[in-house]
């Protein structure tokens, strides 16, 4: 009983991680709009503050442990980290030329996106569910980008298009260079974005406002990746992905309630398709996980 306790704890414990990091993520497009300084600049701070923040819990957690991994990257984790800078800077820059809601939405396919490239990168298998949930959702990207053909949201919206493909890319990336430190990585990741936006623009003409929302979301998006990756360990991989997926309504509604941006109609029927195929392909490797998980447990109810 005890140890059925421990359990439960630890589920509840791993849901309200993983669901918190997903509304933490959906600021990212409330923050970037809220800025006023370029997206280089925003890039530059951010990178500075999530960098150190996420080196510091890697320490922490390395100290913790019995016998750490090297912090070595190789070329491997170089490129790892290169793949993951590029994708932040044409995150940030898209939100600042389209819709908080298209940018989430487009986003929400990079799992679809991954797992094409997987297969043809590294010949990994594509079940039918996931093949049919990706032409789904990638109609529904297609109706709010094909809305904004000759309008300045076209290039936003394939900004974030560029930015959920080189997500996609990470991801497959994270699977065939599985002995690479990827947190790590995404730390290195992130310094490098100080690193370069320090070169090519000036992060010290900023307002003292817009430096304190700089700091608000380098620590934001900090917070999120360890919530993320500290739920992650608790909870199976199926229901982590379905509450993650919570993170495409969140922001669409912070959008809406703190930027009192309402997307046009166009967004709304495409995201309506996106989020359709993405919490119907979630939801069922939820159940299938949840099915496995009753039957592996029965055995042991009868004794």
């Amino acid at each position: 009983m005890a140890a059925e306790n421990d359990q439960s704890a630890e589920r509840m414990l791993g849901v309200g991680l993983v669901g918190g990091s997903a509304a933490v993520f959906g600021l990212a497009g409330v923050l970037t709009k809220s800025i006023e300084a370029d997206a280089l600049t925003i890039s530059c701070w951010r990178g500075l503050v999530g960098g150190v923040l996420i080196a510091f819990y890697v320490l922490w957690r390395r100290s913790r442990e019995a016998s750490p991994k090297p912090l070595r990257l190789g070329w491997r984790g170089w490129l790892l980290a290169s793949v993951g800078a590029v994708s932040s800077i044409a995150f940030i820059s898209a939100f600042k030329n389209t819709y908080v809601a298209n940018v989430a939405v487009i986003y929400a396919t990079a799992p679809f996106m991954a797992a094409l490239l997987g297969w043809l990168v590294i010949r990994e298998r594509v079940r039918a569910l996931t093949l049919a949930a990706a032409v789904l959702s990638l109609s529904g990207v297609g109706v709010m980008v094909f809305s904004g053909l000759g309008t300045g949201r076209l290039f936003g919206d394939g900004l974030a298009l560029l930015m959920t493909l080189l997500s996609a890319l990470y991801i497959v990336l994270i699977r065939t260079f599985r002995d690479t430190p990827v947190v790590w990585a995404g730390a290195v990741s992130a310094l490098m974005l100080f690193v370069f936006g320090w070169f090519v623009t000036d992060p010290l003409a900023v307002s003292a406002q817009d430096v304190l929302l700089l700091v608000a979301f380098g620590c934001s998006f900090a917070v999120a990746s360890v919530m993320w990756t500290e739920g992650s360990r608790l909870i199976p991989a199926a229901e982590a992905g379905l509450l993650g997926s919570a993170e495409v309504p969140f922001a669409v509604v912070f959008g809406w309630i703190l930027l009192s941006e309402i997307p046009p109609l166009a967004t709304i029927a495409g995201g309506t398709i996106v989020l359709a195929a993405v919490f119907w392909h979630a939801g069922r490797d939820w159940l299938v996980a949840r099915a496995l998980r009753v039957q592996a447990a029965e055995p042991f109810r009868h004794k």
